[in-house]
């Protein structure tokens, strides 16, 4: 019962925050502070409950343990157009200048619970915010008479129940059915009516909800004691439409979270070091919102239709090598670094404007302090700035630039029970 009440409040909780922007495209850099500090390596580690949301064999070699995280995150994005509009009937240009995106902070709580039902098996919960397109320009930017400003707002919570189990001393599978909920509004974008299949349902709508399920399968194994290795993959979750913006996405307002997969490798071979390392790949192309290109779309088929514009990423595959150091007694040290190539090719830089997720490297700190049973965590993750320029594909005598550099403070707290 007393379990019960704890997640009801995580829940809520995790409901009542905004959205996030995140790094990998809309991914998150990490999941728990502990891969969060290592750049989001350690699928095959066993740091916390919260590593579920990557690897849900993990929780096999845990005790029974809550971990609590809470981050401050603060992307920076702008975008700059370079040259007059043309002028010319069917182009569409824009009003030259630099112009920054508001709402510069958002606030991320995470939780996870395991609890060890034997020597060989554990049943785990998780709860944590995946991602956010979110741009707040505070202009019409669009020319749209009906809205003085810009921007979108996608809002993803995820909630998973995780079974792992382990089949031989130092070998575990696991696996994470997920629910997710998103919320998305979009406004100062009236200018794309004539593009729209329905104009009544691409802006300045009340906010759209939207629901769905996938599962997370993993497996987690030690070899020659000091040598693991850890894989993980996410079908994707195919979630119900954004009925009140049907006329923006692909497919009547479809907009599911892509397939994605990870594996790794770590080792403590090196006496109080542990050095981990990841690949990591985002399948967008599985998404045609997401992954239908601007051009020739937008001139062809509708939004909203199957073929509909979309913001034409493409899949990205990220690289993580993460760092601990445990030879000072009660506390660990970690770091980080991952690259990744951003999903948005030159030619979809106009839409981008509205979620220019152009990040590609992070490096990453943090130091955790034992307190009797408990942890005590505190992260700090900076993404270099990157830009992405290219020709407006709507006025070809407009460049568009595209920047963004984020960073992030992550506090966190684990306990037994």
């Amino acid at each position: 019962m007393k379990l019960i009440k704890v997640f009801t409040v995580m829940m809520i909780c995790v409901l009542s925050f905004n959205s996030i922007y995140a790094t990998g495209g809309y991914f998150r850099h990490g999941y728990g502070i502990k891969y969060s500090a290592m750049a989001g390596a350690g699928s095959a580690l066993s740091l916390s409950s919260i590593g579920a949301a990557t690897n849900p064999a993990g929780l096999a070699s845990l005790g029974n343990r809550i971990d609590i995280d809470f981050a401050v995150f603060s992307p920076s994005r702008e975008f700059t157009v370079t040259g007059n509009p043309s002028g010319y009937p069917g182009t569409f240009g824009l009003m030259p200048g630099t112009v920054e995106s508001e709402s510069n902070y958002f606030y991320m709580p995470t939780f996870g619970v395991n609890y060890k039902i034997n020597e060989t098996m554990s049943a785990g919960f998780v709860f944590y915010g995946n991602g956010g397109m979110n741009t707040d320009y505070p202009s019409a930017i669009f020319y749209d008479p009906t809205s003085p400003d810009a921007g979108v707002n996608l809002e993803q919570m995820f909630a998973g129940a995780t079974y792992a189990v382990k089949f031989a001393e130092d070998q575990a599978i696991g696996i994470t059915g997920l629910f997710g909920f998103q919320r998305f509004a979009a406004k100062g974008l009236a200018a794309f009516s004539m593009f729209s299949s329905d104009a009544m349902n691409l802006t300045g709508n009340k906010v759209s909800t939207s629901t769905g399920f996938g599962v997370r399968v993993g497996y987690q194994g030690t070899f020659a004691k000091h040598f693991m290795l850890g894989a993980s993959y996410q079908t994707k979750m195919s979630m119900s439409e954004f009925e009140e913006y049907k006329g923006l996405f692909a497919e009547e307002g479809d907009f599911d979270v892509p397939a994605n997969w990870v594996a790794g490798v770590a080792t403590d071979y090196i006496e109080n070091f542990v050095i981990a390392v990841d690949v990591q790949q985002i399948l967008y192309s599985g998404v045609k919102s997401i992954n239908n290109p601007l051009m020739p779309n937008i001139m062809t088929t509708p939004l909203g239709t199957e073929n509909g514009a979309g913001f034409g990423w493409e899949d990205m595959t990220i690289v993580k090598l993460g760092l601990m150091y445990k030879g000072v007694e009660g506390w660990q040290f970690m770091g980080g670094f991952s690259y990744g190539k951003q999903p948005i090719p030159e030619s979809e830089v106009l839409f981008n404007i509205l979620a220019p997720g152009v990040i590609e490297s992070h490096l990453t700190f943090g130091a955790s302090k034992t307190i009797g049973t408990n942890e005590l965590t505190v992260a700090f993750m900076y993404a270099l700035p990157k830009e992405v320029t290219g020709p407006n594909p709507m006025d070809p005598f407009q460049q568009i630039g595209l920047k963004m550099s984020q960073w992030q403070l992550e506090v966190g707290y684990s306990f037994s029970y």
